[in-house]
């Protein structure tokens, strides 16, 4: 993918805890606390400085981060339209009203403060950071608001489904032919395809 946003990078990647588990069915990275420790491990610094070498979820936690990715992958679903979601999304979607209201109580459980970064031969940076320690409602907090960025933002009009088979991914589209989120997902919906035209019927 090319440079984006943090929040677009962030957010798609929080959608993509949701993957197709290679044997034809769905897998969940964050099924489990352990899972949601190791993917915000990965995302120290966008996570508003959660501590990235002791920090473990608690069930209340992956409870909360859980419930966000439901309305952040509804409102994907929302985006995309007039194009289908994800497969993974399409029978068990959120309403828009329900996804809204979950995704702005989580932005709004922690209070931020804006916070300066100027690094050594770089520019100046701005990002908001929460106010308080970090509980249980901050990684939930940080990820809703990382969202609401990205849906407000310019990178949300490329965002597209990938309907290859056996993806369930959302993807932004990085020029005007691209289908599909990745280039194996384009040879397996070339081959399925070329397998549907010369598909024998049956008597």
């Amino acid at each position: 993918m090319p440079d984006t946003r943090p929040d677009t990078r962030l957010t798609l990647d929080l959608a993509l805890t949701i993957r197709h588990d290679g044997q034809g069915g769905v897998a969940d990275d964050l099924d489990a606390t352990e899972g949601l420790t190791r993917w915000v491990r990965v995302h120290p610094d966008t996570l508003g400085g959660v501590p990235d070498g002791h920090w473990q979820a608690d069930a209340v936690t992956l409870a909360a981060v859980r419930s966000l990715r439901a309305a952040v992958r509804a409102l994907f679903a929302h985006a995309v339209r007039p194009g289908e979601p994800s497969p993974a999304d399409a029978r068990r979607l959120l309403s828009v009203t329900e996804a809204l209201e979950r995704l702005n109580a989580a932005a709004a459980a922690v209070p931020t403060v804006a916070v300066l970064a100027w690094p050594e031969g770089g520019e100046p940076m701005a990002a908001d950071r929460p106010a308080t320690a970090a509980g249980p409602e901050a990684v939930a907090a940080t990820l809703a608001r990382a969202a609401i960025g990205f849906l407000a933002g310019p990178d949300r009009s490329s965002l597209r489904a990938c309907h290859a088979p056996r993806c369930v991914r959302y993807f932004l589209k990085e020029h005007p032919r691209q289908e599909w989120c990745k280039p194996s997902c384009g040879n397996r919906a070339r081959v399925a395809r070329h397998h549907e035209r010369h598909r024998v019927p049956q008597p």
